[in-house]
């Protein structure tokens, strides 16, 4: 007889634990009500699953969390997996957020068991609520055979996608989540997880990113390029004390020349400046628009702003070489 999977899940808020004065109502719903034990409660299929504990790390809408609690969670993760007596994680979170945190775990997670990520776009409580079942879901992946060793996952409308290439493209929608550029990694059906790729890009195990002795992050900020920008917002950041500033420009993250010359100040005090397009999907290579060699900026390939910014923070904890940094960008 096969032993059951042994998960545990861990809760920190978000519109799955939500609740609505309405079923049919959205607007102005309060995010992170439900308890961990609750989510649990709330499908009891996934008794028949896998024997799952449940604790709560956090409680909170995913825009208010934080790089501390992003530590916290890391930390906590990987000291259950280490243990014997835990075969996977699954982590309900909010959707704002969730392709961030997602990524952060897929650099600071050093196990190949599976961490799936899952959230809802509609409280608990609405009519048609995709929570319950998304956790269903998100169960099946954690508990299958099959998913171990492909990084961090996040399952959401019965897709199962890499963090790496998430992106949150909708505000309402139940099918918000996708990866525009290279597909799912793999589908959920009733029971079955199908897995049709995995993440070539490093991760989990293979990351050399060590947060076991961080105590803070180090502070990188994003910068929007837009008609009529300037200096302004980039050189508050450098006062502020940033070490990285990930400018989000046009196109293939275009520098206007009213830009220009704050992005090449703060590069000579030391700040990191790495380049990623602003809304579009697809890759910023170097030279693309800008002359990165000349000016000591990094390329940020295909990562969208938001990710951009997760890799530089934890870079910076090895190096502030603009070089060493850009490998960084062409591996992970």
């Amino acid at each position: 007889m096969t032993a059951r999977p042994r998960l545990r899940l861990l809760a920190t808020g978000g519109t799955i634990a939500g609740s609505s004065a309405s079923a049919t109502q959205y607007v102005g719903y309060r995010p992170a009500v439900a308890a961990a034990d609750e989510l649990l409660a709330a499908v009891p299929a996934l008794a028949e699953l896998a024997d799952i504990a449940a604790e709560q790390v956090a409680q909170v809408a995913s825009q208010d969390m934080t790089g501390a609690l992003r530590l916290a969670l890391a930390r906590r993760i990987n000291a259950l997996l280490a243990a014997d007596d835990c075969d996977g994680v699954i982590v309900t979170h909010g959707t704002n957020t969730l392709e961030e945190s997602a990524y952060f775990l897929n650099l600071t997670v050093r196990s190949r068991k599976p961490v799936v990520l899952v959230g809802a776009m509609r409280p608990a409580n609405a009519l048609s609520a995709d929570g319950p079942m998304n956790l269903f879901r998100a169960a099946v992946v954690a508990a299958s055979p099959q998913a171990g060793g492909r990084g961090v996952m996040v399952v959401m409308n019965d897709q199962i996608i890499g963090a790496r290439d998430l992106h949150k493209s909708d505000t309402l929608a139940v099918d918000a989540f996708r990866s525009p550029l290279f597909g799912v990694m793999g589908l959920v059906t009733d029971g079955t997880a199908r897995f049709y790729r995995g993440g070539l890009r490093r991760h989990t195990e293979a990351s050399e990113f060590d947060i076991t002795t961080l105590s803070s992050l180090p502070r990188v900020d994003i910068a929007y390029g837009h008609e009529d920008d300037d200096r302004t917002a980039i050189d508050a950041f450098v006062a502020a004390g940033a070490q990285g500033i990930v400018h989000a420009g046009a196109g293939t993250a275009s520098v206007s020349a009213r830009v220009k010359p704050a992005i090449l100040d703060a590069v000579s005090r030391g700040v990191v400046v790495v380049r990623a397009p602003r809304g579009a999907h697809g890759v910023v290579g170097r030279g693309m628009e800008f002359d990165d060699a000349a000016h000591g900026t990094v390329t940020g390939d295909t990562l969208s702003p938001p990710k951009a910014r997760i890799l530089l923070q934890l870079a910076l904890t090895r190096t502030r070489d603009p070089q060493a940094v850009q490998t960084f960008f062409d591996v992970y």
